[in-house]
C-alpha cells in the first residue's frame, strides 16, 4: 500500500512538471520577425542599433540585414562592409544574411524595377522573400536609413503590404527635414501611400522629445562598453582602423572617433531606439494622426485622410541607454 500510494504521488508530481511546462510554453510571447535595413557606415547608431538587436536574441528574430546608401558612408560598399563587421562581431555570419540595396533613390531606380537587374535588387528582392514567408505575423521592416529599399520592394510586389510592418527612424514630424528623409525624399510618399502600416519614430534635432535626444557622452560608453559583448571568433579592423573581438571595444573607439555635440559634448543613438521602443512600448510615446504627405522636405497634414500612421516621441532616455549597458554586461558574462 505504502508503495502504491508512493508511486501515485510520484506521477501526479511528474504529470504537474508536464503540464506546468505546457502552461509556460503557451504564456511565452513569440519573438518579434525583424528585417533591419540600414546605411550603417552614415555615424555609429546604426551600429548600434544592430548590436541591440543581437543582444536581445530572446526578443528579436533577425531574419536578415540589408544595407542602404545615404551620402556620409563611403558608398554602399561601405555601408555593405561596416554592417558585416558588426555581424561578425556578435558571431552571426552564418546565421543573420546580408544584403547590398540601392545606392541611388526611389525615382531613379523605380522605371528599372522590372528589368533582371537594377540598383538595390539583392536586397529588394531579399526583403520581398522574407515578407512573402510571413503568415500568422508581420515581418517587423526596421529602415533606419532612407525608405528607398522599402519602397521598391512595395512596387515590385504590392502584396507584401499586408504582411510588413514598417518602423522607421526618419523625420522631425511635423518639422520638415532630418537626414535619413532628405537622403531620397522620393521614396517616402510612395510608403505613406501604400497603405501599409507605418511608424515614424521621429529625430527631433536638439528637442528633448526626439531620438536625438537618447543621447551619450564618452565616458559613459569607456565605462559600460570597453571590454564588454561577446568575445568574436574573428578579429575585425575597424572602419577607422585598429582590430577588434568585442563590440564593446569597438563602440568605444567610434565614440573616440566621433565629432561630439551639446553639453555636456554627446552623440545621440538615434538609430538603436526603435529596437529599443519595439521591445517596450513604454520606453516611448505613440501618437495616431491621419497619414500626412510630403512636399519637399515638409510635412503636409491631411486632416481628412482616412489612412492613419504613427509617430513615436518623448523616449526614456535611462531605460533605453541602461538597457543596452545591462545587455552587455550580460553578453560578456555568457559562456
Amino acid at each position: 500500500m505504502h508503495k502504491t500510494l508512493q508511486f501515485i504521488l510520484v506521477f501526479l508530481a511528474f504529470s504537474y512538471f508536464l503540464l506546468s511546462c505546457g502552461a509556460n510554453q503557451e504564456n511565452k510571447s513569440p519573438k518579434i520577425k525583424i528585417l533591419i535595413d540600414t546605411d550603417a557606415n552614415n555615424e555609429l547608431d546604426d551600429q548600434h542599433a544592430l548590436a541591440y538587436a543581437f543582444l536581445n536574441k530572446d526578443i528579436f528574430d533577425v531574419v536578415g540585414v540589408t544595407v542602404n546608401n545615404t551620402r556620409n558612408g563611403y558608398g554602399i560598399q561601405g555601408q555593405y562592409d561596416e554592417a558585416e563587421r558588426i555581424i561578425q562581431l556578435f558571431n552571426l555570419e552564418n546565421k543573420v544574411p546580408l544584403y547590398m540595396g540601392a545606392d541611388k533613390s526611389y525615382t531613379e531606380i523605380a522605371p528599372n524595377i522590372s528589368e533582371n537587374s537594377f540598383d538595390g535588387q539583392p536586397a529588394v528582392d531579399f526583403i520581398i522573400q522574407e515578407a512573402m514567408k510571413v503568415e500568422d505575423e508581420k515581418l517587423v521592416l526596421v529602415p533606419v536609413g532612407k525608405l528607398t529599399n522599402i519602397a521598391l520592394a512595395i512596387l515590385k510586389e504590392p502584396r507584401i503590404v499586408d504582411k510588413v510592418r514598417v518602423v522607421w527612424l526618419g523625420g522631425n514630424y511635423p518639422a520638415p527635414g532630418e537626414y535619413n528623409l532628405e537622403n531620397d525624399t522620393t521614396a517616402v510618399n510612395p510608403v505613406l501611400q501604400s497603405g501599409v502600416e507605418f511608424e515614424m519614430v521621429t529625430v527631433r534635432y536638439g528637442k528633448p522629445s526626439g531620438t536625438a535626444a537618447v543621447a551619450v557622452v564618452r565616458e559613459e560608453i569607456n565605462r559600460n562598453m570597453k571590454g564588454k559583448g561577446p568575445l568574436s571568433h574573428h578579429t575585425i579592423t575597424g572602419r577607422h582602423g585598429g582590430e577588434f573581438n568585442r563590440f564593446g571595444d569597438y563602440s568605444a573607439n567610434l565614440f573616440e572617433e566621433a565629432e561630439m555635440y551639446g553639453n555636456p559634448p554627446s552623440r545621440s543613438l538615434f538609430d538603436m531606439v526603435v529596437l529599443a521602443v519595439l521591445k517596450n512600448e513604454t520606453w516611448g510615446e505613440k501618437v495616431e494622426i491621419p497619414a500626412p504627405k510630403l512636399v519637399g522636405d515638409s510635412w503636409i497634414d491631411r486632416p481628412e485622410n482616412r489612412r492613419k500612421i504613427f509617430y513615436w516621441q518623448n523616449f526614456n532616455r535611462d531605460a533605453i541607454v541602461n538597457d543596452l549597458f545591462d545587455l552587455m554586461q550580460k553578453s560578456t558574462s555568457e559562456k
